[in-house]
């Protein structure tokens, strides 16, 4: 079901992303491999204001959202971004585990959770 999912049935999994995270090189990365899996990446940010700003000028479907941003956290921008008008699915991430984060997770009001290391376009869909 997920191949289908993926490969095109664009009703059933939402398909836009917009990564925010600071570090360029995850960024691309993540790009790279959701686009390979079927997901169109909207656009990138390096940090919170910038990812409020894309996440209103784009409206994703998803936001891939890091928790550890320069000018702020991550889990308190998840919360944030519940009230823009379109409001998109958050999915946090992180190079640490979900559990060293406690149940600020939970209270952030995002989807899920992946750890950098395990991202791929089958954990995404999972979660969205």
């Amino acid at each position: 079901m997920l191949e289908r999912t993926l490969a095109g049935n664009t009703d059933e999994v939402p398909r836009t992303v917009l990564i925010v995270d600071d570090h360029p090189s995850f960024r691309t990365s993540a790009r790279l491999l959701l686009e390979h899996e079927g997901f169109e990446v909207v656009g990138e940010a390096a940090d919170g204001a910038g990812g409020l700003a894309a996440t209103s000028r784009l409206n994703p479907d998803v936001v891939l959202l890091d928790v550890g941003l320069p000018d702020g956290d991550g889990l308190d921008l998840a919360a944030r971004l519940r009230t823009v008008d379109h409001r998109p699915t958050i999915v946090l991430t992180s190079s640490r585990e979900a559990h060293d984060f406690g149940p600020e997770v939970d209270r952030s009001g995002a989807a899920g959770f992946i750890p950098k290391d395990r991202l791929s376009g089958a954990a995404l869909a999972a979660l969205i």
